[in-house]
């Protein structure tokens, strides 16, 4: 009996063996599974991490590839406005050694005052002509229409000192070329301005008070204040300018708000028209150096701003130009003589015969005895008819 217990028990320790074997068999496989499946998930999140690493790469390439592109085309910019540059300062140099440099054109203060002093010192005393000149204005002998040419403001003119025929045109109110025409021939053929010479002005001009006398330009620059330039015709470059020494200036025209000061040249020399704050009804007349710009005499005329459209000077008097809102006949309704010779009601009241619309600049030529007009888009000529002062 006591083998068969012991076979028993064998048997039965083996069965349990068997057992324990086949569950760590189990418990394994299972584990196994759960690391492969691990190993599985490492090996796609690796595999995507590496495609994604590999991606970033590829565009970090491309965009350090696009970079040194537009690099390299800075670099070429860079180096052709470099030489752009030194070709320039080349040339700027070499005009700067053809062409003087402009003056200064800022105020100066302390100047100004002085010659505001003694201006003013000697306003409205009575003037000491330089000439001899008594003529006044009887009536308009006769009226020529050119043509029509350029904007319906505008100013046309001659140079009164010396013998050149040329024309020179400022177009429009605001405006820095002015057109030059050899002769009054082609000015009055030619239609369009490719026939014409062209000067480029350093500043813009404001208005059409402006004037050519002695080979020069003389224009009014609207800066903070006014300044009157003057520019050589012969070189082409500013030569002198002067603020003007009036403070608070307004329209010196009731029916031409663009002018603030409007030059004037006859016998005795160049004038400026203007009007200020201070006298807002009055126009108001200053006579002016050629040569340095200065005022030598100021005056406060009795002649009225409103309904004034130009004005020119004769022989050192002052003709204002009247007209209404809506355009009619002008005429010369004040004169003012600095010299005192002749009282504004003693000149004639004269009429310009009916035309287009309104004078936007009148310019007296002392050398040729007429007028040159501006009448709405027309360029005119007045030949006036004089008398003596003494006639009156």
């Amino acid at each position: 009996m006591a083998p068969q217990h012991a076979l028993l028990l064998l048997i039965i320790l083996a069965d349990a063996i068997h057992g324990q074997q086949q569950q760590l068999m189990e418990y394994m496989e299972r584990r196994l599974a759960v690391l492969e499946e691990r190993i599985s998930q490492w090996h796609d999140q690796s595999s995507r991490y590496s495609t994604e690493l590999r991606d970033f790469k590829n565009k970090v390439v491309s965009m350090l590839e696009t970079v040194e592109k537009d690099r390299e085309t800075i670099r070429a910019e860079v180096e052709n406005t470099a030489v752009r540059v030194d070709r320039l300062e080349r040339e700027v140099d070499y005009l700067e050694t053809q062409n003087p440099a402009p003056p200064c054109v800022e105020v100066d203060d302390k100047l100004m005052e002085n010659q505001v002093s003694t201006a003013r010192k000697r306003k409205n005393e009575k003037y000491d002509k330089l000439t001899d000149c008594s003529d006044t204005v009887s009536q308009v002998k006769a009226m020529k229409i050119l043509k029509r040419f350029g904007s319906t403001a505008g100013l046309w003119t001659k140079d009164p000192v010396g013998n050149s025929e040329k024309i020179y045109v400022f177009d429009g109110t605001s405006n820095d070329t002015v057109y030059v025409f050899p002769r009054m021939r082609e000015f009055t053929l030619f239609s369009a301005t490719r026939k014409a010479a062209r000067i480029k002005l350093p500043y813009p001009w404001v208005g059409t008070g402006h004037l050519v006398y002695g080979a020069h330009l003389y224009y009014i620059r609207r800066h903070g204040t006014f300044q009157v330039i003057k520019f050589s015709l012969a070189n082409k470059t500013i030569v002198d300018s002067s603020v003007f020494p009036a403070e608070e200036q307004i329209p010196v025209f009731g029916l031409s708000s663009y002018n603030y000061i409007d030059l004037a040249a006859d016998e005795e020399g160049i004038w400026a028209i203007y009007a200020t704050q201070e006298n807002e009804r009055n126009i108001a007349l200053a006579k002016l150096d050629p040569a340095s710009l200065d005022i030598e005499q100021m005056w406060d005329t009795p002649c009225p701003r409103e309904n004034a459209e130009s004005a020119f000077v004769i022989c050192g008097a002052l003709y204002v130009v009247y007209n209404t809102r809506l355009p009619s006949r002008s005429r010369i309704q004040c004169v003012f003589d600095v010299s005192g010779s002749m009282a504004s009601e003693d000149a004639a009241l004269v009429y310009f015969p009916k035309r287009y619309g309104s004078h936007s600049s009148m310019k007296y030529n002392p050398k040729e005895r007429q007028i040159y007009a501006w009448d709405d888009g027309y360029q005119l000529i007045y030949r006036m008819e004089m008398k003596k002062k003494t006639e009156i």
